[in-house]
């Protein structure tokens, strides 16, 4: 890779060889989703936190801070939405404004078995050709239709796919055999996040991938829907890069979301007092 390639590509994947990236990319072919009406809202809080952020560029123009050290992967595919086939992707922001838009990576979905396998594999081949030009890494993510089985066979044939056509590195669910895709993939796997589960669920999910060789994880709706998204994203963080076993990261969320309870309480008590004191004047 050339030298810029690799120099971003390293912001994204830290030094220790991981990430926690912060995907909010899922209003492109869903719409207002829960914990993402107010973008800018869910998004300023968690920016500095992450290592990573997956935005589309509506989102990253209107609601993320310019001034942000955080790398953006951007979302490059769309066309599709949850009431058509979700496989009929195309390519719908130009390199070069990826280029304005200075982010580290550009991502896209790939849907193996799909009716449109065939378009969204040449979109990946055409981005990944663009992106060497502008030494731009390329995220390949293995999107699942509705028929399609998420399994170590069916998945790992999507990254290895992803791989030989050149993206820089992989997106994909965790699944029984997860050591399988890592093996057979030449590139950096980062699991998605997927639906939402319980925190210690998904503290236990992000352990069992860190665990089996990913690199990082891709999480959405199991960090900005959690209790306290904040608190939560911490948390990942300590077991991505700490090693943090899932009772340690899931005690220092509760420990973190009590912190801010207390401090929410103070502040109020503190503002109840104030005003009973000009009362009295």
């Amino acid at each position: 890779m050339d030298w810029g390639l690799k120099n971003r590509l390293s912001r994204i994947i830290r030094s220790d060889g991981r990430t926690v990236m912060l995907a909010v990319d899922h209003g492109y072919f869903l719409g207002p989703t829960s914990g993402l009406e107010d973008a800018a809202k869910t998004i300023g809080p968690l920016l500095r936190h992450a290592d990573a952020l997956m935005p589309t560029r509506g989102v990253l123009r209107t609601s993320v801070d310019p001034q942000s050290d955080t790398p953006i992967v951007l979302r490059v595919s769309g066309g599709n939405s949850i009431l058509s086939e979700l496989s009929n992707e195309g390519i719908t922001v130009s390199m070069e404004d990826a280029v304005r838009l200075n982010v580290a990576a550009v991502a896209l979905s790939i849907y193996v078995g799909s009716p449109n396998e065939k378009k969204t594999l040449l979109n990946l081949t055409r981005l990944v050709d663009e992106g060497t030009r502008y030494g731009i890494p390329v995220l390949a993510v293995t999107a699942v239709g509705k028929d399609m089985v998420r399994d170590a066979r069916y998945l790992a044939l999507c990254c290895r796919m992803a791989a030989e056509l050149g993206a820089h590195f992989v997106k994909t669910y965790y699944c029984e055999g997860f050591e399988k895709l890592v093996r057979t993939c030449p590139v950096p796997l980062v699991m998605a996040g997927g639906k939402k589960l319980p925190e210690f669920e998904a503290l236990e999910l992000t352990y069992n991938a860190i665990r089996r060789g990913a690199a990082g994880v891709d999480m959405g709706r199991n960090i900005f829907q959690s209790d306290d998204p904040v608190a939560m994203i911490q948390a990942v963080k300590a077991v991505v890069h700490q090693n943090a076993k899932p009772k340690d990261a899931f005690d220092l969320y509760q420990s973190l979301k009590q912190v801010k309870r207390v401090a929410k309480k103070t502040r109020v008590k503190g503002v109840t007092a104030s005003r009973e004191e000009l009362n009295k004047h």
